[in-house]
Formats: C-alpha cells, structure tokens, sequence
C-alpha cells in the first residue's frame, strides 16, 4: 500500500490537488514538482515524455500505485506513451491517469451551443489533445483553441494586479470569442490558469460559462476509486501528504501557497538519485 502520486511540472497542478486532497481527505498523497525543468509548454513531444516518465517512475519508487498527471502538458503530450509503452513492463501493475479526460468526458453537460472555447499553453493547443478526445465523447461539439503563452509567467511572478496583464487576458478572451459567437463554455486547460479566473471573468460575457479543471479532476477520481476496487485497496489511508520538488525548496514554498491556498513545507528531490 502507498499514497497516490500527484504529478505537474511546477505548480499549476496544485490548483488541481488542492480540490482532489479536498474531495478525499483520508488519503495519503506524495506531490511532486519537477520546478528545475519547468516550463514544459513549450518543449517537444519527446522532451515532456521523457521528463515525465521519470518523475512518474519516480512517485512509482516510492511506493505510489497511482499517480495523476495534474498538468495539461504532460496529459496531453506524455500520458499516453506511457500507459500504452512504460506500464506494462512494470513487474506490478501501476496506473497512471491524466486531467484531459475527466474534462473532455463531461464537457457536453456545460454548452447548448455545442461551440466550446479552449484557452491553453501553446503546448497543449499544438498537441491537439482537447479536440481530439471531445470529438470521441461529443462529435457534434466544435471546439476553438486559444494560445495564452504570456499567461504562465503572469502567474509565477505574481502579477495577476498589473494592468499590462489585465492586456494579456483580454487580447487572449477576446482572440478566442472572436473565431464563434456561439461559445457558451470555455475550459481553462491550464492549471495556473484558475488564479486568473477574476480576470478572464472581467472580459467574458457573464453567460459563457468557464470550467477549471480542479473539482472536474478530483470528482473523477473519487469516481475511479469506486469503481477500481484493486487500485483503491492499495491506496494508503492516514490523511498524510508530503511535497517534493526537482527545485530549491524555500522557492517552491514561497510559491505554491497561491496555488494550495495555504503554506507549504517541501523537500528537495534528486531525480538522479
């Protein structure tokens, strides 16, 4: 038995946890950040594979039967290959699961339009991800895509109140409503991008409804657990977690606060180790 793993390249997959440690209290959880090779929105196919991979195999060595991939950019670019190429070569059997799908799954309860709009890293819009997995639950939805590459940065160095971000948000809102005036939902398939949320409220008609993925994510995974019953029964129950970072940890701790919505004691981890 072990605690579940709960893996993002940085930060933003706090904003996630802190509505799936919320959604199951008893459990034990092990985060893990890997801040040293943040960001990986902008980095290749392989490059994010290969970083998440070991990161994952990691939370895998210490003891992690499960492990939630609470990053667009590792789900979108990463999650597959390792399910379909790295799991079964495990001498146990491991899961490994993403935040795409339990968005994608349940958009169709958010729109009468059937016009949804996507606001993202320039890593997930490329991948495609979104499109494809909405087509394969709703084919009658048509989804629009929004690069927001500024948006990241905003949010780590703390600017969310500077009036040149609010141009950011607004130019990246108004590109995106712009390409249907039927959009009625928008997802934010980013993990930082919820801190932003008072903001791209600001500049969306107050009709269009938008989604963060947090209690999407954490209503999925309670859903998993009940219907896995041998993945459950290895899950550790004693209301422990504990936070890793690839970074210095007093700059991980002054940070992920903002995301976790409260302080934040994390210990260093060498991936080479």
């Amino acid at each position: 038995m072990g605690p579940i793993g709960i893996f993002d390249s940085g930060y933003g997959g706090l904003t996630v946890f802190k509505e799936i440690e919320k959604m199951l209290p008893d459990y034990n959880f092990i985060y893990l950040g890997d801040n040293a090779r943040t960001p990986y929105g902008t980095r290749s196919f392989e490059t994010v594979y290969a970083y998440t991979w070991q990161c994952v195999h990691q939370l895998y060595q210490m003891g992690c039967p499960l492990v939630i991939l609470a990053c667009n950019t590792a789900s979108a670019k990463a999650l597959r290959s390792i399910q379909q190429q790295d799991l079964p070569n495990l001498s146990r059997e491991m899961k490994a699961l993403g935040v795409i799908r339990p968005t994608t799954e349940v958009i169709g309860n958010y729109t009468h339009s059937r016009h949804i709009g996507l606001l993202a890293t320039q890593g997930t819009v490329a991948s495609k991800s979104y499109v494809l997995e909405i087509e394969r639950f709703f084919p009658d939805i048509r989804v629009y895509q929004e690069a927001c590459p500024m948006w990241v940065p905003i949010v780590e160095n703390n600017m969310l109140h500077r009036k040149g971000s609010e141009y950011f948000i607004e130019e990246n809102v108004q590109h995106l409503l712009a390409q249907s005036p039927k959009i009625d939902a928008i997802i934010l398939a980013c993990t930082h991008y919820p801190l932003l949320l008072p903001l791209i409220r600001k500049f969306t008609p107050p009709h269009v409804k938008i989604l963060s993925q947090g209690e999407l994510v954490a209503k999925s995974l309670k859903d998993y657990l009940g219907r896995h019953a041998e993945i459950e029964k290895e899950c550790l129950k004693e209301g422990r977690t504990l936070f890793f970072t690839t970074e210095n940890p007093s700059n991980f701790n002054d940070k992920a606060g903002m995301f976790f919505g409260r302080d934040i004691r994390s210990e260093h981890l060498n991936l080479n180790d």
